[in-house]
């Protein structure tokens, strides 16, 4: 975990004490809402169909027991008992009062957490592989190089008013657990043998109205320049992006409008004038960074221990949640225990004031003192000793936390939809508890295997519905709430856009749609063959015929 230093905890009071006044104003009627949108915005305040709503930042989705603990505190105090994990792997609260946002953002504070840059057009929370630090395979841990980028964007002056939000994500393994093409910028770590440690960097992907699978600008840029290069590539954004027009607004129209060797031309030469001026920062940041993150200490243990292997021969549940939702860890005797927010009918991303804390506890008793949120909106805790998994699942299945549906039918990606946001044009949570209800007879998700299901609930596509191995997007057709249905998508390290079908369905059509779409993967597929591979083998026309008939 990362500790905030002095300058850390002065920038967030700051900010809070500036918010406390606005707030006052705004209800005091000294600043109009439309005055006061742009500074709510900047500090995570939305106003949603029913109430405000506060985004609370979790960097790179990293948590501890005490912020976790002050996360459920805040749910019981502030809100109606709940939070909800995004897809930016960050928290939102949907019903707290405005008058309690600045106390809510003084108890943030406490914990060393915050609100800043989590809306507005801005950079907003730079995410990452919610396994690093943890992962088998990673070449190093993400983490330090997304806060280096969060310090140096947090408030930047320059960046502060793009034409457009923006998002950037960092991965350090050959299996890609952030979506990073389809980010803004999208940074893969990787070694050159002749140049070192470095980035491949991804710009211009993106979902919404246009998605776009991210072209790579360049191959490699050296890990001591890469602030340098990110500031060519924003600055050349910035110039250049459309403030007209919302909807061609984000880099990804840049750049296809411009071309990618067109922008590229344009970002090298901005990289080639800022390089002579650039130092050493990053470097000495990232040291003085890395040496603020607490890293954990392993014991030295087997791989293998008895009381766990035979808890698998002797607990069937237990061993089935271990094959779903546990995955090895570099470190031998220990592993990664994925926790799903996804229960059979539940509401995708939710979690309970209580369960917080069960799972502050675990963090803290068991899991040196660790949490991570996904963007597939589940919480992890990836440092586990193997002979804790028994005792962790134990509790997790008595708080209803221990689903085993990892990348499964069931563990559906769904924004709040019209239920809660102003923007929706039909929702996404009803959708998503019936067809998580079909999948949960015993035995149904491990014979269909990996299935990633993405619901959005407007073309903002914050379901991120176009990477979805199955993908809905609710429309709105004459008043009448409708779902289209796509397929092939993947925000995997095989990021692909996925296929719309055809004509759309109702609420019920949908699911049942769903359900064809299964049914016609299990009668054509080869032996342990996916969903998306048999998709990608056959192509859309057997589903088509399916959903629709011949024509």
């Amino acid at each position: 975990m990362y500790r905030y230093d002095d300058y850390d905890q002065t920038i967030v009071r700051q900010r809070i004490n500036d918010f406390r006044d606005a707030v006052e104003r705004r209800l005091s009627g000294h600043l109009s809402e439309e005055e006061f949108k742009l500074i709510r915005q900047m500090n995570g305040v939305y106003l949603q169909l029913h109430a405000y709503m506060l985004r609370v930042a979790v960097p790179y989705g990293s948590l501890d027991s005490r912020q976790m603990h002050k996360l459920a505190h805040i749910a019981r105090t502030y809100d109606k008992g709940y939070g909800h994990f995004t897809t930016r792997q960050n928290i939102q609260y949907n019903w707290p009062a405005l008058r309690d946002m600045p106390d809510i953002l003084e108890e943030l504070a406490a914990v060393d957490m915050h609100a800043i840059q989590t809306s507005g057009n801005l950079i907003r929370n730079v995410t990452a592989d919610p396994y690093a630090g943890a992962a088998a395979e990673e070449l190093a841990d993400p983490r330090p190089y997304a806060e280096l980028i969060r310090q140096w964007s947090t408030l930047h002056p320059e960046f502060s008013f793009l034409p457009r939000k923006f998002k950037i994500a960092v991965n350090a393994s050959a299996t890609d657990r952030a979506a990073v093409k389809f980010h803004d910028i999208g940074l893969q770590l990787k070694n050159d043998p002749q140049q070192g440690r470095g980035f491949s960097v991804v710009v211009g992907g993106g979902m919404g109205r246009t998605p776009f699978v991210g072209p790579i600008l360049r191959d490699f840029v050296p890990e001591a320049q890469i602030l340098t290069y990110l500031e060519a590539v924003l600055r050349s954004y910035n110039e250049l992006g459309r403030r007209d027009n919302a909807f061609k607004a984000r880099i990804k129209i840049l750049v296809h409008e411009l071309g990618k060797e067109a922008f590229s031309e344009m970002v090298e030469q901005e990289f080639a004038r800022l390089l002579p001026t650039a130092d050493d920062l990053p470097t000495v940041e990232l040291a003085r960074i890395r040496s603020q993150f607490i890293t954990p200490t392993f014991d030295q243990l087997p791989d293998q221990d008895a009381d766990y292997e035979q808890a698998l021969k002797t607990d069937d549940a237990f061993a089935h949640w271990v094959a779903v939702n546990v995955v090895p860890h570099k470190q031998p005797g220990y592993a990664i225990a994925n926790i799903s927010l996804k229960p059979y009918g539940g509401i995708p991303g939710d979690i309970s004031a209580d369960q917080m804390d069960l799972v502050a506890d675990l963090a803290q008793t068991v899991g040196h003192d660790e949490i991570r949120a996904t963007h597939a909106q589940n919480l992890v805790l990836p440092h586990v000793r193997k002979r804790d998994l028994y005792t962790v699942w134990q509790a997790l299945d008595k708080a209803g936390l221990a689903t085993a549906n990892l990348d499964r039918a069931s563990d559906i990606i769904a924004c709040p939809g019209l239920d809660y946001c102003v923007l929706a044009n039909a929702r996404s949570i009803p959708i998503a508890q019936e067809i998580s209800k079909r999948f949960a007879a015993k035995g149904r998700e491990d014979l269909i295997g990996e299935l990633k299901i993405k619901i959005s609930g407007c073309i903002n596509a914050c379901g991120h519905h176009h990477a979805g191995h199955i993908g809905i997007l609710g429309v709105d057709r004459k008043g009448e709430e409708m779902y289209q249905l796509t397929l092939g998508g993947s925000g995997a390290e095989d990021a692909s856009i996925g296929q719309i079908t055809g004509r759309g369905f109702d609420e019920a059509g949908i699911v049942d749609a769903v359900d064809t779409v299964v049914d016609t993967y299990l009668g054509q597929r080869k032996t342990d063959e996916t969903f998306l591979e048999t998709y990608r083998r056959l192509g859309p026309a057997p589903f088509k015929e399916a959903l629709y008939g011949t024509a």
